[in-house]
């Protein structure tokens, strides 16, 4: 059973699991189950998927129960008046605010690049004792991300850009960093849609809707001193 956070007639939205592909694509190779194929079965009628998640990446998605409603926030979506904050755990101590602009191809056979941008706060950081690089610690940092943008793997691959990589990221993260979590118990990809903010269609009122991070990437905010109260006022 996936779980909603928010739900009426027009529309819902729904938290994601980490692994659990959104559809069948081109990209879904060895993925034998679908986010669309339970929300059918949950609902008992077809959703119509406003955005996407990365198979890796949990949180919250938003899909609408009619053609009007899609529409309605797809356009809120390409007139980027949506709210979409992400929590990720990088590598690293980056500066407390950052904005990147660095455009971005579109992935495999899209090699055009057009412009992205994303901004990171900072929330917490932490110092954990796993020797890295000739040191005798690694640090770490918690961010909210905001995409500004809609790329492919846009906080992923800006992550990079500035050599603060996403943990568990097995496509642009670092190999080191990743092994020490998986030593910790964390072998997930740390990044989670955690708020989405759009006008509902049919209202007009201001939605926010929240979803917690769980399972490991409730863990991994452990290794983070105030993490909570951080996340909370992101």
């Amino acid at each position: 059973m996936i779980e909603v956070r928010y739900a009426d007639d027009w529309l819902a939205v729904v938290d994601k699991p980490a692994g659990l592909m959104v559809h069948d694509s081109a990209l879904a190779r060895d993925a034998q189950e679908f986010l669309a194929d339970k929300l059918r079965a949950q609902f008992g009628r077809s959703p119509f998927l406003i955005h996407r998640l990365d198979r890796a990446t949990s949180g919250g998605l938003l899909v609408a129960f009619d053609r009007d409603t899609a529409s309605a926030l797809g356009a809120q979506w390409m007139a980027r008046t949506v709210d979409k904050h992400y929590l990720a755990i990088c590598r690293g101590w980056p500066d407390t605010e950052i904005l990147v602009d660095h455009p971005l191809d579109g992935g495999p056979g899209k090699p055009v690049k057009k412009p992205a941008a994303t901004r990171f706060t900072r929330l917490a950081t932490t110092e954990l004792s796993l020797p890295s690089s000739g040191f005798p610690t690694s640090r770490y940092a918690l961010l909210r991300a905001e995409p500004l943008t809609g790329r492919y793997r846009q906080i992923r691959r800006h992550l990079k850009h500035l050599s603060h990589h996403l943990i568990g990221d097995t496509s642009h993260g670092d190999g080191r960093h990743n092994r020490h979590f998986r030593m910790l118990g964390i072998h997930r990809m740390l990044l989670h849609a955690e708020r989405l903010g759009f006008d509902h269609p049919q209202t007009g009122q201001r939605l926010m809707i929240d979803t917690p991070p769980a399972d490991e990437f409730a863990k991994a905010l452990l290794l983070f001193p105030g993490s909570c109260e951080a996340s909370d006022r992101a």
